[in-house]
């Protein structure tokens, strides 16, 4: 009798533990379709780690809506990390398969995570990876991939990725980096900025090495091959919008 009351307890207490992690995570996600990120774990781990290294906490960070931001940014960033970003539901199998057959044979194994997954990681997860993480990976992806835009996925993580030590998004970027804001930033700067990404600690943009100015100048040719993004279409009727909206105010 007491075993069954204690598999009665342990079931309600886990059953009410993923309500409320499904709730929450839920109402987070919403919450962060409209509302600017501002911190996210990743800020926090780094500056714990600094502290603990001896070094004083560095964190630069300015949130910027996506009409603040270059053009350029976004298209680079997609012809470096994710071509197929505007087309896939947040993981691209194409990829993924790719990436499975070349680690057959590759000491250093080839990830193939897409924007809508590194968006997942930094605003909800933690840096290390594992199996766990890789889980809550996906639960998250699915969700801003059903909840968000793909331009807002693009203005979140265009705002929260870590561009350097202690920096994080594009306006942060821009002003340390090459003194000018998000808006201001050249096709060749954004290319910059998309080189270093796969590790912005040890790569910087504003004093790029011999590789990195290898990589800027395939992303800047890859970035004519990618389809425009976001679509012009759409620019075009989110312009119309705001122009009709300016009229009935004035």
């Amino acid at each position: 009798m007491h075993r069954q009351l204690l598999i009665k307890k342990l079931l309600r207490y886990t059953r009410n533990l993923l309500i409320f992690f499904f709730a929450s995570t839920l109402l987070t996600v919403i919450v962060y379709r409209f509302m600017p990120v501002y911190i996210t774990p990743l800020m926090v781990i780094r500056s714990v780690q600094q502290i603990f290294s001896g070094d004083k906490p560095t964190w630069k960070h300015t949130w910027v809506s996506f009409d603040k931001i270059s053009p350029n940014l976004p298209m680079a960033v997609i012809a470096s990390e994710d071509n197929r970003f505007a087309e896939h539901n947040g993981f691209d199998f194409v990829e993924i398969r790719k990436a499975m057959k070349e680690n057959e044979t590759r000491k250093r194994k080839r990830g193939a995570s897409t924007i809508s997954q590194q968006t997942a990681k930094n605003v909800f997860l933690w840096p290390k990876s594992s199996w766990v993480r890789k889980g809550f990976e996906v639960y998250f992806t699915f969700l801003i991939e059903l909840f968000w835009s793909k331009e807002r996925i693009m203005e979140v993580y265009l705002n929260s990725i870590e561009m350097g030590n202690g920096i994080y998004g594009a306006q942060a970027t821009a002003q340390i980096k090459f003194g000018t804001t998000a808006t201001k930033l050249t096709r060749g700067q954004c290319a910059l900025i998309a080189a270093t990404l796969p590790n912005p600690i040890r790569f910087n943009s504003a004093k790029p090495s011999p590789y990195i100015l290898k990589r800027q100048k395939q992303i800047l040719r890859l970035m004519n091959l990618v389809p425009k993004f976001p679509p012009e279409e759409k620019t075009i009727r989110k312009q119309q919008g705001k122009n009709k909206k300016t009229k009935k105010e004035q």
